[in-house]
């Protein structure tokens, strides 16, 4: 595998610096505790008001604590185990690692430019940098025109790029009407609270969805660089589905106004993922060589 020692270098970076993330983030419990904030739109925001998070509203302070779960007891393992099965040459490990990669970019992305400042900061920054780096560098690395000898003939690949298909349309259009309303009627969509922008709209309407059509057109005309996107994009959706899954739970059970409809959907398409997931690394062949 090319640039395999630069990779491991960042790897190791992330891991540490998201651990120690982490980790902080889940013990520190200072501060008084909840109380209401005005925001300039003129509407009233639950504060979480404790630990790093305490200049968060509870709805994002509560999504950031189970996000940090999901990163320090499943992120950061597969993380370590896809470089491990990397360093043995195993197709299967590379493409994992990819995946794994693009959660830790798309997540600490959005912690920096979405969470209150807090005293993480530059440790955020510090984890998007190298994530974005890794992630390239591990894209990189596969020589895109023998992809298709990499998988077997038995690959679903009209199941994949269906589904692939209908993720990224409910999710579009999901979002899409979560802001083009308020934008026609020239109000403050839900959800924006005390924040400036809607970040992970952003993200996934700038970049999830149209990766996901695009992965799922390609893989469907065969085309060498769609089964390398197509697995990306689903080892890296699993990681972020069971994060959100993990974070409508929590947020339900605490009270906070979570549709019963929104976290039954939520839940399906997780599943399905970890189902597409299981089929992608079965189909791929055990492919090993000489990392260079």
């Amino acid at each position: 595998m090319k640039n395999y020692r630069p990779i491991s270098l960042l790897v190791v970076l992330i891991s540490i610096f998201s651990l120690a993330a982490t980790i902080y983030a889940l013990v520190s419990n200072q501060d008084q505790g909840r109380y209401q904030f005005e925001s300039i739109f003129g509407k009233s925001v639950d504060i979480y008001g404790k630990g790093l998070y305490q200049h968060d509203s509870v709805s994002m302070a509560t999504q950031a604590i189970t996000q940090d779960f999901v990163t320090l007891f499943l992120g950061i393992p597969l993380l370590i185990i896809s470089l491990v099965l990397t360093g043995k040459g195993l197709i299967k490990g590379r493409l994992l690692l990819t995946g794994t990669l693009g959660y830790f970019l798309y997540t600490y992305a959005s912690y920096s430019f979405l969470s209150m400042y807090n005293s993480m900061f530059l440790v955020y920054i510090l984890i998007m940098s190298a994530s974005f780096f890794a992630f390239t560098l591990s894209m990189m690395s596969f020589d895109i025109p023998i992809l298709p000898q990499l998988f077997k003939e038995a690959l679903p690949i009209k199941f994949i790029s269906g589904f692939l298909i209908v993720v990224s349309t409910v999710f579009g259009m999901m979002w899409l009407g979560k802001v083009v309303l308020p934008m026609i009627l020239h109000i403050v969509p839900d959800g924006l609270e005390h924040y400036t922008t809607l970040v992970i709209q952003a993200l996934d309407l700038g970049f999830v969805v149209p990766v996901g059509f695009l992965a799922a057109i390609l893989l469907f005309r065969r085309r060498p660089f769609g089964y390398l996107l197509a697995a990306v994009i689903t080892l890296k959706d699993v990681t972020l589905l069971t994060a959100l899954s993990a974070m409508v739970i929590l947020q339900f059970s605490t009270g906070v106004q979570i549709s019963p409809v929104l976290i039954i959907i939520v839940l399906l398409i997780n599943i399905v993922f970890l189902y597409t997931m299981v089929l992608i690394l079965k189909n791929v062949k055990d492919v090993s060589g000489t990392i260079k």
